[in-house]
């Protein structure tokens, strides 16, 4: 019978984060046809799927939407862990439709910041005219803003301890040469920390989380 705990548990805590799973599994189908595509093929289609310059210009909504449902990279398994750490607790703890929110916040204002930045840098010159074509997609920017808003969720002192290494693994790349997208991760954790108005009621109803406890099964 202790075999068959696992993964009724694994499955129980699927259920208890719907949004955070099915995005997983958009994904993984994602991913998988990215892996049956020529570099060719795959470079042009996933340019037309970019949040660049040049698809913010003409097909904003689309591009914003569209580019949440690719990897860069193409390794869906690491995705499938840090979902399942930082995404799920996210939902879990909110609730579906306030962890959607910050995830919208965070990939698109630091979609326009990030590309905003990548423009004034080609009008002065700083980048090259052809960066308005830079493939942009991924889901770093929402991850960022829920690793963020999870500071709320624990307990001090360890919350101090959790924001100061956010902060570092976020900040550092600034300090040496950053890219656009370096840019669009630290304005997502400023995002994501901006979010406390969604997270007060939550606090009123919820205790938080001390990282030295066990976060709880919910049964199933």
């Amino acid at each position: 019978m202790r075999f068959t705990r696992v993964p009724r548990a694994v499955w129980a805590y699927v259920r208890s984060a719907p949004g955070t799973y099915v995005w997983l599994g958009v994904l993984f189908v994602t991913t998988v046809a990215l892996h049956h595509m020529s570099p060719e093929f795959e470079r042009e289609f996933l340019r037309q799927r970019s949040t660049n310059l040049h698809e913010l210009s003409q097909h904003p909504v689309r591009a914003l939407v569209a580019s949440a449902m690719w990897i860069d990279g193409g390794y869906w398994v690491p995705y499938a862990v840090l979902y399942s750490v930082f995404h799920a607790q996210a939902e879990r703890w909110l609730g579906t439709a306030r962890w959607l929110v910050v995830c919208v916040a965070a990939h698109v204002l630091a979609t326009l910041v990030s590309e905003g930045a990548l423009a004034k840098a080609i009008h002065d010159g700083i980048a090259p005219w052809s960066a308005v074509d830079t493939l942009d997609f991924g889901v770093s920017y929402a991850l960022a803003g829920v690793v963020a808003v999870l500071t709320y969720r624990i307990r001090t002192p360890w919350r101090y301890a959790y924001l100061a290494a956010v902060l570092a693994v976020y900040v550092w790349p600034l300090t040496a040469g950053p890219t656009f997208t370096d840019v669009g991760h630290f304005v997502s954790v400023l995002i994501g920390l901006g979010c406390y108005p969604l997270v007060r009621s939550v606090q009123g109803r919820k205790e938080r989380r001390n990282p030295k406890e066990t976060a709880p099964v919910p049964p199933g």
